[in-house]
């Protein structure tokens, strides 16, 4: 007996297959209804979450012929295995596969703000919680005698601070001479914000630019470069783009190693 296919649809009519593309980090793509075009941050069940280059993240279910790679139509599929686990931190310290986190010390570390404390979690995370060390943000330098009057260090509670812009003759260096503790360690970097601390080739950048004294630094930055003049959405966009200490400027991997060597001390 002669087979025969079901279908009736004619021939020309028929959808072309398109191939199944699975859904890695950092895959760069374009929904097709929106144009929204990023690289893969998660891909979850039936949904992918992009990221543009401002730092934006958009949901897309993952529908068939959904996104253009390479201005060909795909179809993207939730990846089949899981990457392999890391053996490195982004700090580059040994990984420990499964270790948990220590009951916080006494100790702290403090930076001066929210995005400096958001880079030492990207970069060191890792390695603090296993050591126990918890990191606030000051939301500025100007108070820091009084801040450190009210923790009390001591030598099973020792207090590190990282400041910005703590070069000779700074007002934040006049401050920093006014903590004289033995169990305190302020060290800081020479940056006037901590974004400069990223370095410029990880953000896609030939320099950071030069901002004319006076006029607020990262809103000088963003238009410098040509960004939307939305600081909040630049920095994520900059935050995105640290992957490890490889993207840090050494003059701050070298000062947050030291002030962890310090609070974790014997």
């Amino acid at each position: 007996m002669r087979s025969y296919d079901p279908d009736l649809t004619p021939p020309w009519k028929k959808t072309a297959p398109v191939p199944e593309v699975p859904a890695d980090r950092d895959l760069v793509v374009e929904e097709v209804t929106t144009g929204f075009c990023g690289a893969v941050i998660r891909c979850e069940a039936g949904t992918v979450t992009l990221e543009d280059r401002f730092g934006k993240h958009r949901v897309f279910p993952l529908d068939p012929r959904g996104f253009l790679l390479e201005g060909r139509v795909v179809t993207l599929v939730r990846p089949s295995a899981a990457p392999a686990r890391p053996t490195r931190t982004a700090s580059g310290s040994v990984a420990v596969p499964g270790a948990r986190a220590r009951v916080a010390r006494a100790g702290r570390i403090y930076v001066e703000g929210r995005h400096d404390a958001e880079l030492v979690e990207r970069v060191w995370g890792d390695d603090l919680r296993i050591e126990g060390v918890v990191v606030e943000y000051l939301e500025g330098v100007d108070d820091l005698p009084a801040i450190v009057a009210e923790f009390a260090p001591a030598p099973d509670a020792r207090l590190g601070v990282l400041v910005d812009h703590l070069v000779p003759g700074s007002k934040e260096s006049k401050i920093a001479a006014r903590v004289t503790s033995p169990d305190v360690l302020v060290v800081g970097h020479p940056y006037i914000d901590v974004w400069e601390a990223v370095k410029p080739s990880s953000v896609g950048i030939r320099a950071w630019p030069r901002v004319p004294r006076g006029q607020d630094w990262k809103t000088g930055v963003c238009e410098a470069l040509g960004w939307p003049p939305n600081t909040g959405a630049a920095w994520q966009h900059i935050l995105s783009k640290v992957t490890s200490y490889k993207d840090l400027e050494p003059e701050l991997l070298g000062r947050v190693e030291e002030l962890i060597d310090f609070v974790t001390a014997p």
